[in-house]
């Protein structure tokens, strides 16, 4: 194959450090570029600039927002007794897509991964703690993913936060809707049944 003109080879190289984007996917979507129209690859662009321009940490919460505080935290509907610790900025849209929290969130940014050279120095740990001082928080919920780094994360931040007094939860694990226990893994399942409850 020829090589590619060193523009294109650029914007694939870019393309494909997105997440989820290998080198074929990425040299789709450049071809793809090209062969657009002026505008829209002009649009993009405008998109892209203004995405890094105008979005920003929320000074309470640490999720991504145009306006400080963000939405969520400024409403006054929401109690902010109760905090949902979670890793990233999307899973804060995920839980609010559920529609039943109605607390306050903590966006750590990442989990422990001292392989990886992540400790809690690196993650966003002291800002929680601080939001924990005054004693209007009587609970967090850890919702970090069930993955070795989340639960070692969910682990480390019980112990940290349990001496202060505040009741610490963590979400349940289990098996999703729809999903045949027959070809569910054994941790899922020990998980599933541990998080039973009442009917």
């Amino acid at each position: 194959m020829a090589a590619l003109p060193v523009p294109l080879k650029r914007l694939v190289d870019r393309l494909s450090r997105l997440p989820g984007i290998g080198e074929k996917s990425a040299t789709r979507l450049a071809f793809f570029l090209l062969r657009a129209d002026d505008e829209y690859a002009r649009e993009l662009a405008a998109a892209i600039a203004d995405l890094k321009a105008e979005i920003r940490l929320c000074s309470r919460c640490l999720a991504f927002t145009e306006q400080d505080p963000c939405a969520l935290c400024d409403d006054p509907r929401r109690g902010a007794e109760v905090i949902c610790v979670v890793e990233d900025p999307a899973d804060v849209m995920a839980i609010e897509r559920a529609g039943d929290f109605r607390g306050r969130y903590h966006v750590l940014h990442g989990t422990l991964a001292p392989l990886e050279g992540v400790g809690p120095e690196q993650l966003k740990i002291s800002e929680l703690l601080a939001r924990l001082r005054d004693g209007t928080v009587r609970e967090v919920i850890l919702a970090t993913n069930p993955t070795v780094e989340g639960e070692a994360t969910a682990l480390y931040l019980a112990k940290l936060i349990k001496p202060s007094g505040v009741k610490v939860t963590r979400i349940a694990h289990g098996l999703p809707m729809g999903a045949d226990v027959e070809y569910a893994d054994g941790v899922t399942l020990s998980r599933a049944l541990e998080g039973r409850r009442e009917m």
